[in-house]
């Protein structure tokens, strides 16, 4: 990983849009992941940088998850299974903030992964859920990325499975979206070290104003006195704008 990256000092913040595919629903019952894309983030602003890997999850996908993502076992079977591509996938989000849709599901799935080969495992609380956001954002309205997507304007012609690098540059955008719009994050510079905690103060500065209470606007009235003395005023003029 290059020096600019690790650079204690004036460092961009990074992040790291995920997602994944999975055989099912239940880690706990033995279901693998079998994909995961990554999307990175530099200043909230995509940079090119993506890591991508399907993986072979040595057992059945459940039909249930094949309709979703379209994922079938043949295609999975010559793919390396996730200890030969845990190395690469945790040197890609190493130092950086996760951004995830529903963040416990990947964090459930991808810990489990990791438990298995003896590593340490991902943090939730340090992840930021863009699902929380939406539904803090948008009280009462579809919050899957879909929904998403079609509040904001994000071409959705190439999602008709779930893919998880293409649902990770889609999640990149709605991200974006949440957060403000494109114009947000141009140019900052933040400390590595406080890096999730400007992007979480940035998140929840964003809710907070979509929280506020609409206020009718106030209507002050003109005392007599001032409104006659007003228009002794404008006859005065000449050819005043008010006339």
């Amino acid at each position: 990983m290059s020096t600019a990256l690790n650079s204690p000092l004036n460092s961009p913040l990074r992040e790291i849009v995920l997602d994944t595919e999975t055989t099912g629903l239940d880690p706990e019952k033995g279901d693998r992941v079998i994909e995961i894309g990554c999307v990175e983030l530099i200043n909230h602003l995509p940079t090119g940088r993506v890591f991508h890997e399907y993986i072979n999850p040595e057992r059945e996908i459940d039909a249930a998850a094949i309709a979703v993502h379209g994922i079938k076992n043949e295609f999975l079977k010559n793919k390396p299974i996730f200890v030969q591509i845990a190395s690469s996938f945790m040197e890609f989000i190493q130092g950086a903030t996760l951004v995830i849709h529903n963040a416990e599901f990947d964090i459930k799935f991808l810990n489990a992964e990791l438990s298995r080969i003896g590593s340490p495992p991902l943090k939730l609380k340090d992840a930021i859920d863009t699902v929380h956001i939406a539904r803090r954002k948008f009280p009462g309205a579809p919050a899957n990325l879909n929904a998403l997507c079609r509040r904001f304007d994000i071409d959705l012609s190439g999602r008709e499975l779930h893919g998880a690098l293409l649902d990770a540059q889609l999640l990149a955008d709605v991200y974006l979206e949440l957060l403000g719009g494109r114009q947000h994050g141009l140019g900052f510079s933040v400390d590595s070290d406080s890096g999730r905690a400007s992007a979480l103060s940035q998140v929840n500065m964003t809710i907070e104003t979509s929280r506020k209470p609409y206020r009718p606007p106030r209507e002050f009235a003109i005392p007599v006195e001032e409104s006659e003395s007003h228009s002794q005023m404008l006859k005065k003029l000449k050819g005043n704008l008010w006339d």
